[in-house]
């Protein structure tokens, strides 16, 4: 189903939302307009640092949690109300959408995701379905909520890119060499060209669905892409990256691209269609910009580990990051990857502070 053949409440609710969150500091970095303040929000700021999310998730599978929209609503507001950041993210998992399509999968617990049958050929593929929004009727429902809870505060919506979510698929759970899934990838061309079609088709289905219920901005979080070298994502990769951000475009949202260890791909994830790219703690930021080019915005990106250190070490690194982006178009303050579960959730509201003092 086109964005066109939505439903027009879905699009107006969507309008609206963007509409009441527009002149926010997030969503001005994100158009690299200027800010009152450096905007700040974490990767994982809802989760397993926050005492008041392990208390409410007593007893509740991960899954089952983020196909609750009351569950989804409140753990979504909990790092809002705490830390005052710029932004809420939207609180689901990358294989959501699998689960949606029958994948059979399950998230276990100091392990991750978990397929149970990888798709590994031609006849597998044809499990991979195509998503329909009443699939995820829980996340429009939750959105909804959630635009009315937020007012002016920016909700972003989610999604894993298509890599990511076939190095799950192909290898079964999370890997450390993904050596299945460059077997396939240099293997089988075509398979895997089809096979990230597919998933590339689902993830855009996934992000409409989280922007027409008022999501302000999307994240395409390609967390394994690091593993590859410039040329074979250049060649297998960046075809459906480009199809997902191309496909959500018309609706005007900024779009972000992250990845982990993706200092060698920076040029080529903005390449793919991002107005923000993501950067992790590896790349100063006034390198990172060199590496993206002109017209977009960074997000990022202090090491999550610095949030163990005494405060003032915290502040001097928070410093540097800032520095670093003093001469970037437009930036929004994160880490350069997730919050750790162990990390002090105190920690995190001082150092929000911190760069809205700082900046300001």
């Amino acid at each position: 189903m086109s964005a066109n053949e939505r439903p027009s409440g879905q699009q107006q609710t969507g309008r609206a939302a963007a509409s009441a969150t527009a002149d926010s500091a997030f969503m001005r970095a994100c158009r690299r307009e200027p800010v009152p303040h450096t905007p700040v929000w974490f990767m994982r700021q809802a989760g397993r640092s926050l005492p008041e999310y392990r208390k409410l998730r007593e007893g509740i599978a991960m899954l089952e949690s983020c196909t609750r929209p009351d569950l989804v609503t409140e753990i979504t507001l909990q790092p809002v109300r705490r830390h005052r950041v710029d932004a809420a993210v939207y609180y689901s998992d990358i294989v959501v959408p699998l689960m949606a399509i029958g994948i059979d999968l399950d998230i276990k617990p100091g392990v991750g995701p978990v397929i149970e049958r990888p798709i590994r050929t031609r006849a597998d593929l044809e499990r991979l379905r195509p998503l329909d929004p009443d699939d995820v009727k829980y996340v429009t429902e939750a959105i909804g909520a959630l635009v009315g809870e937020l007012g002016a505060t920016p909700l972003i919506g989610f999604a894993g890119a298509p890599f990511t979510l076939a190095s799950y698929l192909v290898e079964g759970g999370p890997s450390r060499n993904h050596e299945h899934t460059k077997a396939l990838m240099y293997g089988d061309p075509a398979l895997w060209a089809a096979l990230l079609d597919r998933l590339a088709d689902i993830t855009t289905a996934f992000l409409q669905v989280q922007i027409e219920a008022g999501a302000s901005a999307v994240q395409l979080f390609d967390s394994w892409v690091g593993a590859l070298a410039p040329a074979d994502y250049r060649r297998s990769v960046l075809p459906a990256s480009s199809k997902v951000f191309d496909a959500v475009a018309g609706y005007g949202v900024p779009r972000i691209h992250f990845g982990v260890g993706t200092g060698e791909l920076l040029g080529l994830l903005g390449e793919a269609g991002a107005d923000v790219v993501g950067v992790d703690w590896r790349v100063p930021l006034d390198e990172a910009a060199r590496r993206v080019g002109p017209g977009k915005a960074l997000q990022g990106n202090l090491d999550p580990a610095v949030l163990f250190a005494p405060r003032t070490a915290v502040e001097a690194k928070a410093d540097e990051v800032l520095e670093a982006a003093r001469g970037v178009e437009g930036h929004i303050f994160n880490l350069g990857h997730g919050v750790l579960p162990s990390t002090d959730p105190d920690a995190l509201t001082r150092l929000v502070e911190y760069v809205h003092t700082r900046s300001a």
